[in-house]
Parts: structure tokens; sequence; C-alpha cells
């Protein structure tokens, strides 16, 4: 089968972050489908990970989801830059933390039924915590939280942000498979 084809496209509504189009698609299978597609430019999150294996958490009051949440910094891509320059800026505006080392986690898709919205996810490390003020519509509390217990928040329902599990799990995997391939200690 070969890929979809778009044959009609109606922006319904545009937003300040997202717009909504109506589109009518030729499917691999051939059957035409009207799907409405909720168009978002994407976004990246940093997970900053210091030398004592704490991660910063952001616990973020989220109308949307109706209370907090606990999340990585993260934020909507701007035109024309690139995701890793997202997650640097977002992780210094919403966090106060620079950092010198940056690792690529990988990307997710939120929820690619309707949403075109791509994640990417960083792992930064050699930090460095500087002063910073928060925006206006943002309500947040920084916290640095040991990764295991992050880890349990997420096996036990405490984090339940996609972004958040997904780069938590792909962060510890990276640093575990790191700690397999070092050589062993010959006991000198």
């Amino acid at each position: 089968m070969s890929e979809d084809r778009t044959l009609k496209c109606e922006t319904v509504y545009q937003g300040r972050v997202i717009d909504v189009a109506l589109e009518t698609v030729e499917l691999p299978n051939g059957r035409q489908v009207e799907l409405e597609i909720i168009r978002h430019p994407g976004g990246a999150a940093a997970l900053a990970l210091d030398e004592q294996e704490r991660v910063c958490l952001l616990r973020q009051f989220r109308h949307a989801a109706g209370g907090w949440l606990w999340e990585l910094p993260a934020g909507r891509i701007e035109p024309d830059e690139e995701p890793l320059a997202t997650a640097t800026r977002e992780l210094e505006e919403e966090a106060g933390v620079r950092a010198a080392d940056w690792i690529d986690l990988g990307s997710l898709h939120s929820s690619p039924g309707v949403f075109t919205e791509v994640i990417h996810l960083w792992l930064a490390r050699g930090l460095e915590i500087r002063p910073h003020s928060q925006e206006q519509d943002e309500v947040i509390e920084i916290h640095w939280i040991a990764l295991n217990q992050a880890l349990d928040w997420c096996n036990d329902g405490t984090i339940s942000d996609a972004k958040t599990l997904i780069g938590l799990y792909r962060a510890n995997a990276l640093l575990r498979s790191a700690l397999d391939l070092m050589p062993e200690d010959p006991g000198c």
C-alpha cells in the first residue's frame, strides 16, 4: 500500500497555538475519510539531570488537565527554531537551568490520531542553575527529585504527563546501558 493523499483541506480555526482543519483524505487502502486535524508546531522537552542523579521536575498547574501535573521543562517550537534550541530555551526560562551537554532522547507523537504535534526529548547534563522569572501565564513550582523516585512516580501514576513518562524511561534506559558498557573495576 502507498501513502495516504489529502484531497481537500479546510482550516476551520486559527489560534495562537493551534489550527484546526477538516481534511478529506484517501487512505492507503483507497477509502476516503473526513478527518479533524489539530495542527501544532511541535515541542521540545529537557530532562535535566544533576551530578546527584536528581531530575528537574516542574509541578505545573494545567487547566485543561484539571489541576497540577509533574512535567519536564518543555515548550512549543517557535518558527525557524530547532528542537534543541527550544529545549535549551525552555529549560532556562522555566527552571533557570543551563546545560553544557545535550543528548537526543528521540521524539514522540502526543496523539497521532488527531494531533500533528511531535515532541523532541533531550537529556541535559553539566548543569548551571541561574536566576530566572516565570511567564505570567504559567504557575510552576521547581523541584529536584531523585531519578529513582521520579521513576517510582511514573510507575505509581503520580506522573501522568506522556512526554515526562517517556523522557524519564528513555533517559533511565540510556544511563543504565551506559553503566553496562563501563569496564569492570580491576580491584586495584
